[in-house]
């Protein structure tokens, strides 16, 4: 018989490491309903069509579908052999094979919500999610198969506000958190259109965002040598690095657009959003003012964004971004709703989580265990553990029976095992004096108390 084990990119999450991941949730969540933000569930799975031809032509190849029910059933053997072997072809696979597959992100499931729903929606909507996602990447630090975003949209609305909203939300998320030198980097994907077309290669734009999403791995050189692959010539990628690569504040970077690309009626609608966008987030809020950054090789690949695009990562770790997202003007366009615009951020919670377990920077306040484990020292004294055990929960004291009647030095080691800090032991010596007694674990001193001595030595 082989081993058990798991997929690999996927993990088994402990006790201890639900919490620590609870603890990030949970932070996130309260600052969501801080802004006025609504929960939104949907399901793991969505029909393939509408993932499909979402994400780019590298997020495609990553979607993991689902095999359609009954494939043995199928009596034109002939037709399935062919669907079969056409399964990976793009764009789409043959429905007699596959017609569903795992979510990518929650974005388009968001989406297909709001055209679903778009009639019973109050607009402006303001959802946040927070539910696993799947992708058919390469495993490697701070990257799995399976993981967790929390994203916050709001559809229905152009206000750039907005996009202030939800700098202002990472800013003060990552600040309760605790992790430090953060960086939130903003760009506008009108500014890039811009740039393809001073260029001279505005039909290329696609081609132009995924080289650059690409710079901080690979660096210029590599960027320009994907340039090329992509048929964009040496005058077009020195134009292109030309206004990439002005460094500076955003006072300075904003008169570089505007000396360039002021002309191009598209960039200057760009400048002119990250003009407000910044002016927002100076008056409400100061955390967010200090990290947000303009970004002119900021890209990001995924081809639904139309305005800001936004980035989020820390220098403190080595680690990819820990959070996304941008404007969407056209993204219910794809089901059939036109003319709702939307922008949303998403957080990256698996590799918030490995940030902050590297910078051991989880608060100790978390670690909340069993507080207080009752040996189970006979069935004779059964009925006064449970009275005891019922009296410390409704004190609000974490407590638990061993139901088990093992041995005592085995209820000693499970205790300490689980870190248990306090066992109650009722014999017959407690039970003549009308005491209960009270060990902790860590010092070894034990005392017969009562229930109220208890409950206040615990909770002290």
């Amino acid at each position: 018989m082989s081993k058990p084990s798991i997929p690999q990119g996927t993990r088994d999450f402990s006790a201890a490491t639900v919490r620590k991941r609870n603890y990030i949730l949970n932070t996130i969540k309260s600052v969501f309903e801080l802004h006025g933000f609504q929960p939104l569930e949907t399901p793991a799975m969505e029909q393939l069509q509408t993932l499909m031809g979402k994400y780019g032509e590298e997020g495609d190849r990553l979607i993991f579908k689902i095999l359609n029910n009954g494939l043995y059933e199928k009596k034109d053997k002939t037709a399935l052999q062919q669907a079969w072997d056409g399964l990976l072809e793009k764009p789409s696979s043959n429905t007699l094979i596959t017609e569903r597959a795992l979510r990518y992100d929650l974005t388009i499931p968001f989406a297909r919500y709001v055209a679903m729903n778009f009639n019973d929606l109050a607009m402006p909507y303001k959802r946040y999610q927070m539910q696993p996602v799947w992708r058919a990447d390469r495993p490697q630090k701070g990257r799995y198969r399976e993981f967790w975003q929390c994203d916050c949209d709001m559809v229905g609305s152009t206000s750039v506000f907005n996009e202030a909203e939800l700098l202002a939300i990472y800013a003060r998320v990552f600040k309760q958190l605790g992790i430090p030198q953060i960086s939130i980097k903003i760009n506008n994907r009108k500014i890039l259109a811009a740039i393809a077309e001073f260029a001279g290669y505005e039909a290329q734009l696609t081609d132009i965002t995924i080289a650059l999403d690409k710079l901080d791995k690979v660096g210029w050189e590599g960027v320009e040598k994907e340039l090329l692959e992509r048929s964009i010539l040496a005058d077009g990628i020195e134009k292109i690095r030309m206004i990439v690569a002005i460094q500076g504040d955003h006072t300075l970077i904003l008169q570089h657009l505007r000396k360039h690309l002021a002309h191009i009626p598209v960039g200057l609608l760009g400048i002119e959003e990250l003009e407000s966008i910044l002016s927002y987030v100076h008056a409400l809020s100061a955390e967010a003012t200090e990290l947000v950054k303009l970004d002119l090789c900021l890209a990001r690949g995924l081809n639904y964004y139309t305005g800001m695009i936004v980035e989020v990562g820390t220098t403190a770790v080595k680690m990819g971004s820990i959070g996304g997202g941008g404007r969407y003007d056209h993204l219910t366009d794809l089901f059939g709703v036109k003319g709702i615009s939307g922008v949303g951020i998403s957080f990256g919670v698996d590799r918030i989580y490995d940030v902050i377990e590297e910078l051991n920077a989880f608060p100790e306040t978390i670690y909340t265990d069993t507080q207080v484990l009752l040996l189970n020292t006979g069935k004779e004294f059964e009925t006064d553990n449970i009275e005891v055990l019922k009296a410390l929960r409704v004190a609000g004291i974490r407590a638990e029976y061993y139901a088990d009647a093992n041995k005592i030095d085995k209820q000693f080691k499970y205790a300490n095992k689980r870190a248990i800090p306090y066992v109650i032991i009722i014999a017959e010596q407690e039970k003549a004096s009308q005491t209960i007694s009270i060990k902790n674990l860590e010092t070894g001193v034990q005392e017969a108390l009562s229930i109220a001595q208890i409950v206040q030595t615990i909770q002290s």
